[in-house]
């Protein structure tokens, strides 16, 4: 089901301009459904509020319904056109997606002049050291970086685009 503004309004207009609360039964509302019925819609203040607020209580309604489809399994509706009543989906879809752990360990390095340690790669990427040495792995099986050893003996990678002069305290 996907509630409307129009049959909302509707609703409000043949419930005394929303004094029975018709239109807030109709998006679920029942409690406050109720108490605008036996009220007169909270003595015309809550009445004039839906009137300023309905098409937000529909979007939200909207939204609440696609949730609670989602959770019982069902699909959720179709996105309306012009905006209206979005589902979750459509919001969802809005998010900023997380960044790949490629894209993490390629701005890593950039900051830090081009070289990158599993341990940094897993710290800035929420990852696991294994899944960071990996990922750094595959970068330098594709050529974008270059395994190498510190003279301490930490595994650096150094990624050439990104590297600064002058940081060569690498074992031979």
């Amino acid at each position: 089901m996907r509630y409307s503004v129009g049959v909302a309004y509707l609703l409000w207009l043949i419930s005394g301009c929303g004094a029975l609360g018709l239109h807030r039964f109709y998006m679920g509302k029942i409690g406050t459904g109720f108490l605008w019925m036996f009220s007169g819609g909270m003595l015309g203040i809550g009445c004039l509020y839906d009137a300023v607020t309905m098409t937000k209580q529909i979007d939200e309604a909207n939204i609440r319904y696609s949730v609670e489809a989602r959770v019982r399994g069902e699909l959720a509706y179709a996105h309306a056109a012009g905006g209206r009543g979005r589902s979750y989906d459509a919001y969802a879809a809005q998010a900023p997606k997380p960044d790949s752990p490629e894209k993490i360990i390629l701005r890593v390095a950039q900051k830090n002049g081009g070289f990158v340690t599993p341990g940094e790669a897993a710290l800035e990427g929420d990852l696991t050291v294994d899944e960071a040495r990996k990922q750094l792995e595959k970068l330098a099986q594709k050529g974008a970086a270059e395994m190498r050893v510190r003279s301490s003996g930490v595994v650096v990678y150094v990624f050439p685009e990104f590297a600064k002069e002058g940081r060569d305290d690498f074992a031979v």
